[in-house]
């Protein structure tokens, strides 16, 4: 009788939990179509034949080429001014730091078309800061330093909290240990805290890289020229239709293609991971 209650006991979960799992599995599958499925049709809706034309035209190369260079331009900032930031958050506590956390994500819940706004306000021709560029022939609206401060503005919310997280990840006995070795501040940042915290920030940099590259919203009001590879596959969009439009988008896909690889490839090798 014993036997019959134990046995009772524990097939009435498996039961129930066999039960949950086909959901789960049916909600995921849902949403996983949902998501691919647009991809899928893409490639059979393509216009192959028009193709080799559309990707090698010198406007959507000089495009492709603005975006990769503006987006690398921005990280590479992003990271210089963003990797001290997350381990100040992620180290000390000060007047203010619950201000400071909501400003690093307001980026990523404005929409960028605002961003492009409270951008232009600042940086454009008729803003503080602007008209005093524009008075030393120094326009940033319009050109490339307009492209990366947008790009700039949409992707330094990734690098940070990565940055932070990375950070908070590390055990803080290995940095006081290192303190007790006469390492400064200075060096326990640069020989212990950042080499520990490298595969988070590697993808977290990889990330940012990839938000900028694809960056429409706040470019397009910032700086509509030169071209970056979303402005002119929208210029085509509107121009000449979803045809003009739908080559250009194998450009973004092999892109991100390739970044998603090298943020896994971190994430193995480094042990880092995503937080944002």
């Amino acid at each position: 009788m014993l036997k019959q209650r134990v046995h009772l006991a524990h097939a009435m979960p498996r039961r129930f939990s066999f039960g949950w799992g086909i959901v789960l599995f049916l909600l995921a599958a849902i949403l996983l179509l949902y998501l691919v499925g647009p991809l899928l049709y893409f490639f059979l809706a393509l216009p192959w034949p028009t193709v080799p034309t559309a990707l090698s035209d010198p406007e959507a190369l000089s495009a492709l080429w603005t975006s990769c260079v503006s987006a690398t331009i921005a990280t590479i900032l992003v990271g210089l001014f963003g990797i001290p930031l997350g381990y100040l958050l992620a180290r000390f506590d000060f007047p203010g730091k619950i201000f400071v956390t909501l400003a690093i994500y307001l980026p990523l819940v404005f929409p960028p078309v605002v961003s492009g706004i409270v951008l232009l306000v600042l940086y454009g021709p008729y803003g503080p800061i602007g008209s005093l560029l524009t008075a030393a022939s120094l326009e940033v609206d319009n050109t490339l330093a307009g492209i990366v401060l947008a790009q700039m503005f949409v992707a330094a919310p990734f690098v940070i909290v990565a940055a932070r997280t990375a950070f908070e990840a590390i055990d803080p006995r290995l940095e006081q240990v290192a303190t007790t070795l006469g390492k400064t501040r200075g060096g326990l940042f640069w020989r212990v805290s950042l080499p520990l915290a490298r595969g988070g920030i590697s993808a977290g940099l990889i990330l940012a890289w990839m938000r900028a590259l694809g960056e429409f919203g706040a470019t397009v009001v910032m700086a509509y020229h030169p071209y970056t590879l979303p402005v002119y596959t929208y210029v085509q969009l509107t121009g000449i239709g979803v045809a003009g439009a739908l080559p250009l988008a194998l450009y973004s896909l092999g892109v991100s293609g390739i970044v998603i690889g090298l943020i896994l490839f971190v994430q193995r090798r480094f042990g880092g991971s995503i937080s944002v």
